[in-house]
């Protein structure tokens, strides 16, 4: 039995508009492909890739920093509360095969650059240009076909 390809989605914890859409876009393009999204669960673009991967049929895990489950944007299908705060930015890492980053602060860069530390492909989208490592994609469409290919899931 093939095992489906794991992409961490990470970014802002609040959207605009349009980061929201490139986000909600994202997840959807994740699941059409059959991958599983996996991203912190709470809102802004977690909540806007959970919410287009769930609308297309795709599983969603939310890897969250607190303690209760029901912290969890209403999209994420399964929720694992850690307790461990930031932390947990490692677990939503280490959980993908591939990083899809969208604009973000300081825990998309942590995010980000312990991906790159422990060998993880990173996909920029609208960001991250700048950081060695990181492949930079122009939209939602070739960065998950990216994500894909270098998560061996073509």
């Amino acid at each position: 039995m093939d095992k489906p390809v794991r992409i961490s989605v990470v970014g802002a914890g609040r959207a605009d508009a349009s980061l929201y859409e490139l986000a909600k876009e994202v997840g959807e393009r994740i699941a059409l492909r059959g991958g599983v999204l996996i991203c912190g669960g709470l809102g802004g673009v977690m909540e806007a890739a959970c919410r287009g991967a769930s609308s297309a049929g795709g599983l969603t895990v939310g890897i969250l920093p607190g303690s209760d489950a029901l912290e969890a944007n209403s999209w994420v299908k399964v929720a694992l509360p850690t307790g461990i705060g930031h932390a947990r930015n490692v677990l939503v890492v280490q959980a993908g095969d591939a990083v899809v980053a969208l604009p973000g602060e300081w825990g998309t860069m942590s995010e980000i650059s312990i991906a790159l530390k422990t060998g993880r492909p990173v996909i920029g989208v609208g960001a991250w240009g700048e950081i060695e490592g990181v492949v930079v994609e122009r939209d939602a469409e070739s960065a998950v076909r990216k994500a894909f290919e270098l998560a061996g899931g073509a």
